[in-house]
């Protein structure tokens, strides 16, 4: 599993987006806890580095779908889930399980 950034690089409530074995992911940090979904939104592309974060959410600036961190998953919308995978921290290194 690859080392895709330090904590370090992503500020609370901040995102950097990441390219990885060919796959662009945006990272976020939650109040300490990192996730990682991919950058572009599943209803119709839009890229999602200007996505705002709150209340547990990444709201596409497109058209507003809110899909929840946790899962990628979109309440208003259920047949629109954004990607997500595991994340681990070791030290400061941020791991994305891309498997």
């Amino acid at each position: 599993m690859p080392v895709v950034a330090t904590v370090n690089e992503v500020p609370n409530l901040g995102k950097k987006q990441v390219a990885v074995a060919g796959q662009e992911l945006l990272l976020i940090n939650l109040k300490g806890v990192i996730y990682a979904v991919e950058a572009e939104c599943p209803h119709q592309g839009a890229p999602l580095g200007g996505a705002i974060v709150k209340d547990g959410y990444l709201s596409c600036p497109r058209h507003g779908y809110r899909f929840i961190l946790a899962d990628g998953s979109c309440p208003e919308h259920p047949e629109c889930t954004l990607k997500t995978w595991p994340v681990r921290i070791e030290g400061d290194d941020i791991i994305v399980d891309l498997a």
